[in-house]
């Protein structure tokens, strides 16, 4: 077992000594009701570095952040700037301030368009006019040098995650920030993107900016960090330098104990067909003449690039986008409009991308929303009353089951860390009887440690006999993860890799058309 806590060498001074670090934390607390999430933190930044957090859910990375960004205020500590005490009174503050942040979840305005998102609360104005011509031309030139794929006139609810993330890092940007946080920023993103994304922050690296960057993905804290900073139970671990860190050296930290295998053995044996699509198209012109099955006992990926495409074939399968041709037929039976309720009574979930935007109800309690979509069955219902009791037992079992730390059953899920807010999604995805679970980008926000658990938890329920279809942006994740890979390309199947050509340079191939 690794020590509980360590002392920072470099947590009140620079490499030289001499110069203070651009932003300090010193011994920041954070107490919820009696619960520490935060608990005597130490962090420093250096201008022109990417200092890494790295951590569990539920370690308190974003319980820090949120204070270092004026979200939160501390119960004890302080927050030094280029070595003077400040303190962050709200986000605008800590903006004013020279600190911009980019949150897995987003502060977009949904009904306003990208540029009107760009400079809603910092719109430029002449006499009390709105310069909508040079807004809207500032806000082009910033999307183009950031080498983004998106139209500044477009609604921000008609936008992947991907792209609304994108929106978001190029908000943050455009203030020419002295410090920016960015938290798990290429969540939602492909290799193009985050190679895009890396580009951008190695510029504002050469610029001066200090960065603090939350990741789950290891190899990302090795190609762009300088320091690594390791987080457990709201406690600092150790700072490592990320160059030369290794995985079990992270993880082990991450965790307290030893790093066993990250992908599970899969040994497949397909049985029935579960579920049949043939020539389908959607009504909105995404996607156009795919065909594909997935069997009982595999799991069946989808990839390809952001907006290809792929998550709007699992949509369209549960009934939440609107076919245009095509058949669906699963578990035997033609399906000729789909519909979610329905699809769900038949044996089909749907674990959606943006657990905010869909797959949610933020103010209501984890009992709730584990348990909503099995509210029907018998295990809950008795005569049309909720067996409240039942209920609360089966939370604590599913919560316990797939990881959800620190658990509280009663509890908003609106309280949560992003992880266990996914995690919460897929228990309440398995609670109902199912056949087959469509999973749209499963693991993000997930940890390293939690990621284990969900791939075990999946490797469990094929060998039950489930089909699942896993529709994933983490190429080495839905490589490894499933039997077969189909690759989307603009709305189309660009290919099927199985066996010896299930391999990431065959992917990328069919990603671009090579």
């Amino acid at each position: 077992m690794l020590s509980k806590q360590k002392t920072e060498p470099d947590a009140f001074a620079d490499a030289n000594g001499s110069s203070p670090p651009l932003l300090e934390a010193r011994n920041l607390s954070k107490s919820y009701s009696g619960f520490m999430a935060l608990d005597s933190m130490n962090f420093s930044l250096r201008a022109g570095e990417v200092h890494v957090l790295f951590g569990e859910n539920g370690a308190g990375k974003t319980t820090l952040v949120n204070i270092l960004c004026g979200a939160n205020q501390p119960t004890r500590g302080e927050i030094l700037l280029d070595g003077l005490p400040v303190t962050m009174h709200s986000v605008r503050d800590a903006h004013d301030k020279g600190i911009a942040s980019v949150f897995q979840e987003f502060s977009l305005a949904p009904d306003l368009t990208v540029e009107d998102n760009l400079f809603l609360g910092s719109e430029l104005t002449r006499y009390g006019t709105l310069k909508k011509s040079l807004m809207r031309r500032q806000a082009r030139e910033i999307i183009e040098s950031l080498g983004f794929a998106l139209d500044t006139k477009a609604i921000i609810s008609d936008l992947s995650r991907a792209e609304c993330q994108m929106v978001e890092i190029a908000k943050a940007t455009m203030t020419k920030p002295r410090v920016l946080i960015l938290d798990e920023p290429t969540a939602s993103l492909t290799k193009t993107e985050t190679d895009i994304l890396f580009a951008l922050i190695n510029r504002l690296r050469g610029e001066g900016v200090g960065i603090v960057y939350i990741t789950h993905r290891i190899e990302e804290i090795q190609k762009i960090g300088d320091r690594v900073t390791v987080m457990r139970d709201g406690q600092f671990i150790e700072t490592l330098d990320a160059r030369i860190a290794t995985k079990t050296e992270l993880v082990e930290s991450m965790t307290g104990r030893s790093f066993g295998s990250f992908y599970p053995n899969l040994d497949f044996t397909p049985g029935d067909t579960v579920l049949a699509i043939d020539q389908l198209a959607t009504r909105d012109g995404h996607v156009a003449n795919i065909s594909l099955m997935v069997r009982a006992g595999e799991i069946v990926g989808l990839a390809g690039l952001v907006g290809c495409g792929k998550s709007e074939i699992g949509r369209a399968c549960f009934g939440l986008e609107p076919l245009a041709s095509g058949t669906i037929h699963f578990a035997g039976k033609h399906v000729k409009a789909p519909q979610p309720r329905e699809m769900i009574a038949s044996g089909m979930n749907f674990v959606p991308s943006d657990r905010m935007r869909d797959g949610l109800m933020l103010s209501r309690s984890t009992r709730e929303n584990l348990s909503l979509s099995a509210l029907n069955t018998e295990a809950f219902t008795r005569r049309g009353f909720l067996r409240l009791g039942e209920e609360k037992r089966f939370a604590q079992d599913m919560g316990t089951r797939i990881g959800i730390r620190p658990l509280r059953v009663e509890g908003a899920v609106s309280d949560y860390s992003g992880g266990n807010k996914q995690k919460v999604m897929l228990g309440r995805a398995i609670a109902s009887p199912l056949r087959l679970l469509i999973l749209d980008e499963p693991t993000i926000g997930i940890d390293v440690s939690a990621k284990t658990e969900v791939y075990a938890l999946l490797a469990a329920l094929v060998k039950e006999g489930m089909a699942i279809l896993m529709i994933s942006s983490d190429l080495p994740e839905v490589l490894s993860m499933s039997n077969r890979v189909y690759v989307v390309r603009q709305g189309h199947l660009a290919g099927e890799l199985s066996g010896a050509r299930k391999t990431e340079d065959e992917a990328l191939q069919n990603f671009f058309g090579n």
